[in-house]
């Protein structure tokens, strides 16, 4: 019987579009996501990692998202673990607590797609080559991306990613912000 209600949940899932919840995650972000986002701790993180990694070479990023990769395979999690104890993710850890359920994962972005806090761990560092990034980021201000509803490996369950530009005080932009949405929970 578990195995049959499993199979009816997936394939549910897998023909749900993210066009189905879009509407809704995008009304969220206006109503919800934008007032605890735009503090002093996500904007003040975003930017001094900004300003420290202004230099990374490409060469620089890939060899961080390999740590990072490493760690997650059991190996050296130094960078894990300065990550995701940083004072932007003990914040991020707090917001997807007080959502009861909504989110699955929050993870902050600096202007290179490297992660900057996140709620939870990630299966890799650099978001960069990502449309979670390349969709918003680079598209400038008040860009949202929502992706298709999927299980994602890092929570293993069923969501669609809502991503969106962070932008500084003047409205420039500096960097990214990726929310997995439980789609059951809109």
């Amino acid at each position: 019987m578990k195995k049959i209600v499993l199979c009816a949940l997936l394939i549910a899932a897998s023909s749900v579009q993210a066009n189905d919840f879009a509407p809704q995650m995008k009304e969220h972000f206006a109503t919800k996501v934008s007032s605890w986002l735009n503090t002093p701790t996500v904007i003040t993180a975003v930017k001094a990692q900004n300003q420290r990694n202004m230099s990374l070479t490409d060469n620089d990023i890939n060899s961080l998202d390999q740590q990072w990769r490493t760690g997650v395979d059991g190996g050296d999690t130094t960078l894990i673990d300065k990550t995701l104890n940083n004072e932007l993710s003990t914040y991020l850890k707090q917001v997807e607590t007080d959502a009861a359920g909504l989110y699955t994962e929050i993870f902050i972005m600096d202007n290179k797609g490297l992660n900057v806090g996140q709620s939870s761990m990630t299966s890799d560092y650099w978001q960069g080559d990502e449309d979670k990034f390349k969709q918003t980021y680079s598209m400038g201000a008040g860009a949202i991306f929502v992706d298709e509803v999927e299980e994602d490996e890092s929570t293993q369950m069923f969501q669609s990613q809502m991503s969106a530009t962070i932008v500084d005080e003047n409205g420039a932009p500096i960097g990214a912000i990726t929310i997995g949405i439980n789609v059951d929970e809109l």
